[in-house]
């Protein structure tokens, strides 16, 4: 193995297919040896921009540099990559050993060198002794496993993952996410992960992509991005369905927050810098818990409600709760009765609020 993963530079990335524009203007970085997840919706734009950068898709405009040579011209295989496609796309009627070693073969690879280079592959993906089997008699995570092998042959800098664990399993899927991890950090291969799944690119990866409408939205590490999403629309994406609508009124050296019946006074030594005016707080199912309507806020924001309906995935309540207006989902250990007056607690550090101009633009920005 080369392990030695390439730095990627990509400025003013246009793609478009036919007359529609998917790609508007893309411009980011990938250091070498990172693992980058790009993350988003159906129809954001992460598919096509790893296929831009792999060269089965042509690019508009911009350029491609990998370790300072614009490849964006370059046919796929002259580009030092490897990809592992969301069907696997191994050859039905070969073995695992042709079907890793095929790379290599093209290449003009010995059939000892291909036959010594399968066996360490097959070893270090836990397929031992399968050289010999067809793919068809293999499931769905063995299949997973020879085709990131046949991509790991030919030592590439860059490996490219377009949802390669979709069509497993839950069980094998979790499993896979931690192996493919541990490979990528020992071989130290530049890798980038295309998802929709959040939880899986934020367990896998070092850096997140939110990709929206075919532009960037955000980059950071998986803590940054969920625990300070910079948009309303990161936000929402990341797990903060429940949206409440706010008024902040900000001066005379503090903050005011009211929403529904429920108003809040910062202390001087929690001042937050928060958009004056008509906001949208976002925020996630288990950021609030249920308390009684008229309990003290203490260093909280509690809102007057009344539970709409209740249900029991296992291990606590979920609850729909009517207040201030919307109606919003807050997890809970504790049972109450539907109708039953409730105070929603929610910790200002948990909310995420927005002006509410740009929250509205940005939810109708198509994902």
């Amino acid at each position: 193995m080369s392990g030695v993963g390439a730095a990627i530079e990509v400025r003013g990335l246009h793609v478009a297919y036919g007359g529609t524009k998917v790609l508007h203007g893309v411009d980011l970085d990938f250091a070498p040896g990172s693992f980058t997840a790009l993350l988003g919706s159906s129809g954001c734009g992460k598919t096509t921009l790893l296929r831009a950068l792999s060269g089965f898709v042509p690019v508009l405009s911009g350029s491609i540099a990998v370790g300072g040579k614009d490849v964006a011209g370059l046919p796929p295989e002259k580009r030092g990559m490897a990809m592992v496609f969301q069907s696997y796309a191994l050859w039905p009627h070969m073995t695992v050993l042709q079907n890793i070693g095929y790379g290599l073969k093209l290449r003009g690879a010995s059939k000892r060198d291909i036959a010594a280079k399968v066996c360490s592959l097959l070893a270090m993906l836990g397929l031992a002794g399968y050289e010999d089997r067809k793919v068809t008699a293999m499931s769905g995570g063995q299949r997973q496993r020879v085709a990131l092998g046949r991509a790991l042959a030919v030592d590439p800098g860059i490996l490219l993952l377009d949802e390669p664990l979709s069509n497993l399993d839950a069980k094998i899927r979790l499993t896979m996410r931690h192996e493919i991890r541990a490979i990528q950090q020992r071989l130290g291969v530049t890798t980038i992960h295309v998802t929709h799944d959040r939880e899986e690119a934020m367990t896998m990866a070092d850096r997140l992509v939110i990709m929206n409408a075919g532009r960037i939205a955000q980059i950071g590490t998986p803590e940054e991005v969920y625990d300070r999403p910079n948009s309303a629309f990161v936000a929402n994406f990341m797990g903060a369905e429940n949206v409440l609508p706010v008024h902040v009124v900000t001066g005379a050296g503090r903050t005011t927050i009211t929403a529904g019946e429920a108003r809040h006074v910062l202390p001087r030594e929690r001042d937050l810098a928060l958009p004056a005016g008509e906001a949208l707080a976002y925020f996630r199912d288990d950021a609030a818990s249920l308390d009684a309507p008229d309990a003290e806020p203490g260093e909280d924001l509690v809102v007057p409600g009344r539970i709409a309906a209740r249900s029991y995935p296992g291990g606590l309540y979920r609850y729909r709760v009517e207040a201030a207006g919307r109606q919003l989902t807050v997890d809970h250990t504790i049972r109450h009765e539907p109708g039953a007056a409730v105070g929603l607690r929610i910790p200002l550090s948990r909310l995420h609020i927005f002006p509410a101009a740009q929250a509205s633009i940005q939810a109708s920005i198509p994902a």
